[in-house]
């Protein structure tokens, strides 16, 4: 793995450890040049259509993210020329979890497959890569208000509670996206995956806080329009990478809806076009959504109903007392009153308390290593709360140091014992130590007994907040779930690396401006060994047409390629789409419009 410091991106630079365990090398030489043409097809085609449509300068986007139509971005050029506006880049292995992908946006850091898609995936492809990634995430993000928006969503989005069943719909989602995106891919096996996705979805119960965040990331941030429902222009990644979906969204068929609240509601497939797209007035509505949707979120509401989200996560979550002492660990049970108010809650395996979101001394995981558990709420005949009482008013209530003490809570449960220690953070009481304590609920449930050692228990009248992961995950050493999945590292015959000689000759030509000659042993190899290949062919096309070099040998190109679109339907748009781009060169628009 890189040093983050070779990147000199201040963004990058900041990423805590606990995300840093995502980043992979790029390792710009595994690109192959049917890689390269891969992408400047794309890009050319990109061009070519968004100018159109594309909210954002396309071109302009693209040179300020420190990319360029004709080669697949090196991450060190991306971090210098994103570095300029606030923002970094990394390299990773697919799909990364919501959580952590939501993370990094929070860092103002884009996170980038390292994989480029296959040529018969040139379209499309459900597998993150870095087309859709840098072509389409990064050409926008130099507009202020929206990665403003973005940066904000990721803040959001990291706290957000998700649910057991979110595992195992982003694990199969990952395997399908893999399994497409293999040279050999197995179609028995891809359509057992596919089948077990739609179970999966069709089984997930109630969404949890990530999957609907997730809906507005994804009608947003990838598939978002902007303007007006009559002349919307794109924004979303998933649009601006996807040539194909590019032009089709555009389509009457495809319903276009204001974006606002309701838009959670709408379930997704990254396996298909979209049946209904969402328009957004102005980026700010999209910052007003999210809050409106933030409100209803687990570390806004606290209370009960966030610690139930917790303990159905089955991963570390931190819950927010109101006195500002911050319990994580994998929660597995509560208590409850009769009005539903929480009594106690409790955490099972290694655990920490902190505050300001920094781990207390001596209150980390190893210390509390089998589970935490305190109660919550106001004591029994006090009007005042616990953590806003003083050393003497405190001692009024018989709470003092070095002597036994018995606290009645209102709801019950009874905590008798030697107090050690009392820590106070802000004026506020967060913390009590007893040694020789028992800890039980009005009908005599045991909670706590001396001969488990010491007893810490956490002060506060009310769980104010509740957010997935630790409070702090750096000396929390927060591993986040990473799959067992990882994409194919293609292996190459020696027929294809033939083939990717001849595709880095027609660069050459191109790119040298001399050897126009060679193209027509190149062509002939091409329609003799490689009938299956097209971009090649279009490639040397694309030169004697500019060049104006022997006409019918620019004729019979032309032909062989016409031939293959009526004979293989799913190149006809590929194959027309090259045709348009070389009439109307992308390097006279640049020159013309940009």
């Amino acid at each position: 793995m890189s040093d983050f410091n070779d990147f000199n991106n201040q963004q990058v630079a900041k990423l805590p450890k606990h995300l840093r365990q995502f980043i992979v090398d790029q390792n710009y030489e595994k690109y192959t040049p049917i890689d390269q043409a891969v992408w400047r097809y794309v890009m050319r085609q990109n061009y070519s259509y968004l100018k159109h449509v594309a909210y954002y300068p396309y071109i302009k986007g693209l040179q300020r993210a420190g990319l360029s139509i004709e080669y697949i971005p090196d991450l060190q050029t991306m971090n210098d020329n994103l570095g300029k506006i606030g923002w970094g880049a990394v390299t990773v292995d697919g799909f990364i979890p919501p959580a952590a992908f939501m993370e990094y946006q929070a860092y103002r850091v884009l996170v980038i497959a390292a994989d480029i898609r296959q040529i018969n995936h040139i379209e499309y492809t459900p597998a993150p890569d870095i087309i859709h990634e840098s072509a389409g995430h990064a050409p926008i993000i130099a507009d202020t208000d929206y990665n403003n928006y973005l940066s904000y969503f990721g803040s959001i989005g990291a706290k957000a509670m998700f649910s057991s069943k979110d595992f195992e719909l982003y694990e199969t989602i990952r395997k399908l996206s893999i399994l497409k995106e293999a040279p050999d891919a197995d179609e028995a096996e891809i359509a057992k995956t596919e089948k077990e996705l739609k179970f999966i979805s069709e089984n997930m119960g109630e969404p949890s806080e990530m999957a609907l965040l997730s809906r507005l990331h994804w009608w947003t941030v990838e598939y978002g329009l902007i303007g007006t429902l009559e002349d919307p222009k794109i924004y979303g990644a998933g649009l601006l990478s996807s040539i194909g979906e590019s032009a089709s969204c555009m389509d009457p068929k495809v319903k276009k809806i204001w974006y606002d609240i309701n838009t959670v509601n709408y379930a997704y497939d990254i396996t298909k076009e979209q049946p209904q797209l969402f328009v957004t007035p102005t980026f700010q509505n999209l910052i007003d959504v999210l809050e409106q949707f933030a409100d209803t979120m687990a570390f806004r509401r606290g209370g009960s109903e966030s610690i139930l989200k917790a303990i159905e996560c089955k991963n570390p979550g931190t819950a927010v007392y109101s006195s500002g002492l911050q319990v994580t660990g994998i929660f597995t049970d509560l208590g409850l009153d009769e009005k539903n108010e929480l009594t106690f809650i409790k955490t099972t395996g290694p655990s920490a308390l902190a505050f300001g979101n920094k781990e207390l001394s001596g209150h980390g995981k190893t210390y509390h290593l089998d589970g935490f558990s305190s109660p919550v709420g106001k004591l029994k005949n006090v009007q005042k709360a616990l953590e806003d009482h003083n050393i003497n008013e405190l001692a009024e209530l018989g709470i003092v140091k070095d002597q036994v003490c018995e606290l009645v809570f209102e709801s019950g449960i009874r905590v008798k014992g030697a107090l050690s220690a009392m820590l106070f953070k802000e004026n506020k009481l967060i913390l009590l130590t007893f040694e020789n304590c028992e800890v039980k609920e009005e009908n005599g449930n045991i909670l706590f007994q001396p001969e488990w050692g010491v007893y810490d228990m956490a002060v506060g009248e009310k769980i104010i907040s509740v957010f997935n992961g630790a409070a702090d995950k750096d000396a929390y050493e927060e591993i986040t779930h990473i799959s067992n999945q990882f994409t194919h590292k293609i292996t190459y015959d020696e027929a294809t690396k033939r083939l990717h000689l001849l595709y880095q000759q027609v660069r050459d030509i191109r790119e040298s401006g001399k050897g126009n000659e060679n193209l027509v042993n190149i062509f002939n190899e091409l329609k003799t060994a490689y009938r299956h290949d097209w971009l090649c062919a279009m490639q040397v096309l694309e030169i004697l047409h500019d060049r104006k070099f022997d006409p019918s040998l620019e004729k019979e190109v032309k032909i062989y390629l016409e031939m293959k679109a009526a004979t293989e339907k799913e190149l006809a748009k590929l194959i027309n789409d090259g045709f348009h781009v070389i009439k109307n060169p992308v390097t006279q628009l640049i020159t013309v419009e940009d």
